[in-house]
């Protein structure tokens, strides 16, 4: 019997890929045994079906900065996962790692972020029951509730790697075995991710007038470049060269460099992050969190309603926080205003 496309192409794994990679025909599989596609190793696969997902489609309408910004280049959730697969798969390429596995967990790690970024993640931690945090929500949406609550059924190490890719103001370089992914495509996505938002964050916050050029720490310029292209591929060809150099098996950074990356994320989170021109915006629109949150629980038949079904999948606090968690802003904004805002009048 012929082998099958799939097949051969795990072949082509074994033969390129670098010993610490993970190759797809020796996935730790799926919460529901499937039969294989004929075409795709399982990580495709798993891209794939993260790529088609309606979690996916509504991430070009959530804020990643700025709220929704009238101009049209400001970031996105959406076009964050994708400078975050790009940069994850060059690095994942150089150090001959499974590029599949590495932009399936990319394009799959912000599924569960709220709308109105992290000020609507901070909201949701408040006030539900047993707390929100949005690396736990994603998982839960490729588990649980995309498909009309069938789940995508990804394998381990994509799940795995959704789950493990933050880390907040915590250390960039993590060394806590049990917060880092197991596969170091995971890994490499976790640092992907910090590289792509301290430097588009940048971006957009000069494109927003909140920062200038000639504000942003003189010893990060010098560390790792004057322009945004410059700092990333300071970054990324330092990560690169210092892994290769320690023997591939575990993701390494200078000293110089990872110095300027943690002064570039602290100089974001003090001049960004934290002002006063990006934050008051957001304080409405926790205040719209709360609202639509507290009504939705104190009216459980209009919210099966809004979900369109008859009954409750978990707790009422749980599926309320899903659904919350799950809108655009622009849905958010929309709901609001049809619950609490008076419509005008219209004599026919």
């Amino acid at each position: 019997m012929s082998k099958t496309i799939r097949e051969e192409l795990e072949e082509r794994e074994k033969k390129i890929l670098s010993p610490f990679a993970t190759f797809s025909s020796m996935t730790r599989g799926r919460q529901i045994v499937e039969e294989e596609c004929p075409l795709r190793p399982p990580f495709q696969h798993d891209r794939d079906r993260i790529v088609h997902s309606k979690s996916f489609r509504r991430l070009k309408h959530k804020t990643q900065v700025f709220l929704i910004p009238m101009g049209d280049h400001y970031r996105t959730r959406l076009t964050h996962a994708l400078e975050v697969s790009q940069i994850a798969r060059t690095i994942a390429k150089a150090l001959h790692l499974n590029e599949d596995l590495t932009e399936a967990i990319s394009l799959g790690h912000d599924l569960g972020h709220t709308p109105f970024g992290h000020a609507g993640e901070d909201t949701l931690n408040e006030i539900v029951p047993g707390g929100f945090n949005h690396a736990d929500q994603s998982l839960r949406v490729v588990d649980r509730l995309e498909k009309d609550g069938k789940g995508l059924n990804l394998t381990l190490e994509v799940r795995d790697g959704i789950l493990k890719h933050t880390k907040g103001k915590g250390e960039i370089l993590c060394e806590k075995i049990e917060a880092m992914a197991f596969t170091l495509e995971g890994q490499v996505v976790r640092i992907a991710d910090i590289i792509a938002y301290i430097n588009h964050d940048i971006d957009d916050a000069i494109r927003g007038g909140v920062i200038s050029e000639k504000d942003i720490p003189g010893d990060c310029l010098r560390e790792l470049g004057n322009t945004h292209s410059q700092r990333i591929n300071t970054m990324v060809n330092d990560m690169i060269q210092e892994t290769l150099r320690a023997g591939g098996g575990r993701l390494s950074i200078s000293k110089k460099v990872l110095s300027g990356m943690w002064g570039l994320r602290e100089f974001l989170w003090e001049r960004v992050y934290e002002s006063e021109a990006v934050h008051n915006d957001f304080h409405k629109a926790t205040k719209i969190l709360r609202e639509l949150y507290e009504y939705l629980v104190g009216h459980p038949d209009y919210f099966l309603s809004l979900i369109k079904m008859e009954s409750l999948y978990d707790s009422l606090d749980r599926c309320v926080c899903d659904f919350l968690a799950g809108m655009t802003d622009r849905y958010a904004f929309s709901l609001y205003e049809k619950l609490f805002l008076p419509l005008p009048w219209v004599v026919l």
